[in-house]
């Protein structure tokens, strides 16, 4: 569970909210159901008019996992790599063979695989810089969906904005709902910045620090891999991986491996 976007998720409601009521205002006059097709619904298909219906439809399910702390076994993964080169030193590189299928990343064990069918290094590392090359692609598509419908709210917030106008300006001859007719038309450019500005934008940051993440994981792999398969001595291998890890983290393999 990541707190901090649930803390930021309700608390950036309550800040909304509080200061409606704070400027002597209600709720209620800034719910408008028109406002919420026009901004909300209206910039949603936008985006399917843009994307797959099978992409639009499951953009919800990437904004999920903005609540959930994703993870990657950084540390884990680095423990398994020294380990691995610690024991590819001393049986061979053959010897990895019985320890593949304990490992739980699907990544790593594809580039152990090839190293202990003695792959030439460049594929290994070509075939492997290539998924992770497909992730970062996939991932990127859902990034730029997230980015996109954070640009279409607040064009869809000012369209309704103008549409409201449209209407006042054709019944100026009621001098007394030329003031409500004018906030009405103001809300949608409300919703769609708060759609762009509280929502999209933060959810996006969210899920791009994420894949990086899970990037610089992979890119780790790839280096451990590379570095068993040519048989670097542990050390190396040690302070080659510790370039990916925080500096917490790298005191803590120093700890674990204090003679690799």
């Amino acid at each position: 569970m990541d707190f901090a976007s649930y803390i930021g998720f309700f608390g950036g409601w309550f800040a909304i909210i509080a200061s409606i009521y704070i400027a002597g205002s209600t709720l209620g006059t800034y719910i408008d159901i028109p406002s919420v097709f026009m901004t909300v619904f209206g910039s949603y298909m936008g985006l399917m008019l843009n994307y797959s219906v099978k992409d639009t439809l499951g953009i919800f399910k990437v904004i999920g996992k903005i609540f959930v702390v994703p993870d990657f076994a950084e540390m884990k993964v680095a423990e398994s790599l020294l380990s691995l080169s610690e024991r590819a030193r001393r049986e061979g590189i053959l010897s990895l063979e019985e320890e593949i299928e304990g490992i739980d990343s699907a990544f790593m064990k594809r580039g152990l695989r090839m190293v202990v069918d003695s792959t030439d290094p460049e594929v290994i590392r070509n075939i492997l810089e290539n998924e992770l090359t497909q992730m970062n692609d996939r991932h990127g598509v859902k990034l730029k969906m997230i980015d996109q419908w954070g640009k279409l709210a607040p064009g869809f917030g000012m369209l309704g904005t103008v549409q409201g106008l449209i209407a006042m300006l054709k019944n100026l001859e009621d001098k007394s709902a030329i003031g409500p007719n004018m906030a009405v038309a103001l809300i949608t450019t409300f919703y769609g910045a708060i759609m762009a500005n509280f929502l999209f934008i933060p959810i996006g940051g969210k899920l791009a620090t994420q894949d990086a993440d899970e990037t610089k994981v992979m890119e780790m792999v790839i280096e451990g891999v590379l570095s068993i398969q040519q048989g670097d001595n542990p050390h190396i291998l040690q302070m080659k991986l510790a370039a990916y890890l925080s500096p917490v983290n790298q005191k803590k393999l120093e700890e674990l491996h204090p003679a690799a």
